[in-house]
């Protein structure tokens, strides 16, 4: 059995607080650009890396956001979402959604879903929801979406986030 040493160890809360970002930054996530219309009808969008399958029956989904988000209050107006699992070619579409107050689809491709939030040409699958729950947990919402309509193309790699970088899949 090969055992290895820890090159981090926290056991105090400061020493957690600390070494928190570097330890789940070892757990890969996939990258999802989560899109909705605003009061006015314009598209708006923000990158999460939170992002689960939460039942079957009924079909939900969940993602956390930052309560500092100034994005998410008006996806939350809209009550509902796509969420676009970027592929892995969209890197640069996943940092610019990540970026606070710039014009994020300036240059960017998308067409409505049935109910109308932005599906992003190119993503790797998507997730149409009405948003179920809001509830605050920490210094994060949990965004629960019920499942209305959902798709994928036949692009063979998603991009994935790990040690605070954009990466995809290579053979094993």
């Amino acid at each position: 059995m090969r055992t290895t040493t820890p090159h981090i160890s926290a056991t105090t809360p400061d020493e957690i607080r600390d070494a928190y970002r570097t330890v789940l930054g070892k757990f890969c996530t996939g990258v999802v650009a989560v899109t909705a219309l605003d009061d006015t009808g314009n598209p708006v969008g923000l990158t999460v890396g939170s992002f689960s399958s939460v039942s079957l029956d009924p079909a939900l989904v969940a993602f956390f956001v930052g309560q500092g988000s100034t994005t998410f209050p008006k996806v939350a107006a809209h009550g509902r979402f796509c969420a676009n699992i970027l592929s892995a070619d969209q890197h640069d579409l996943g940092r610019a959604f990540a970026r606070s107050g710039a014009d994020k689809f300036r240059g960017i491709d998308w067409t409505p879903t049935h109910a109308g939030s932005p599906r992003l040409t190119g993503a790797h699958a998507w997730i149409d929801c009405d948003i179920d729950l809001v509830q605050p947990v920490g210094d994060h919402d949990l965004v629960v979406g019920r499942v209305v309509e959902l798709g994928a193309t036949d692009a063979r790699d998603p991009l994935l986030f790990y040690t605070s970088a954009f990466h995809q899949l290579s053979p094993a």
